[in-house]
């Protein structure tokens, strides 16, 4: 189970990289994306996402990794 902090963290992050996308800003989305997953990665490594959190929190980090393959100007 997720602590609420690192919940809310995370979702603040998803935040960031969906206003972005909505918003057009290419360069920015990009950027809270590279953020998002190096954050989600560091907090594997620190023991703060195990198991299934971890798994859905790749899952969708990855959606949105797949849905920006050529995103650039």
């Amino acid at each position: 189970m997720l602590k609420r902090q690192t919940k809310k963290h995370l979702e603040e992050l998803f935040t960031e990289l969906k206003m972005n996308l909505e918003n057009n800003y290419k360069d920015l989305a990009r950027n809270a994306l590279k953020k998002l997953n190096e954050e989600v990665e560091t907090m594997k490594e620190s023991g703060e996402l195990k198991g299934k959190d971890y798994e859905k929190i790749r899952m969708r980090v990855d959606e949105y990794a797949k849905s920006m393959v050529g995103y650039h100007h």
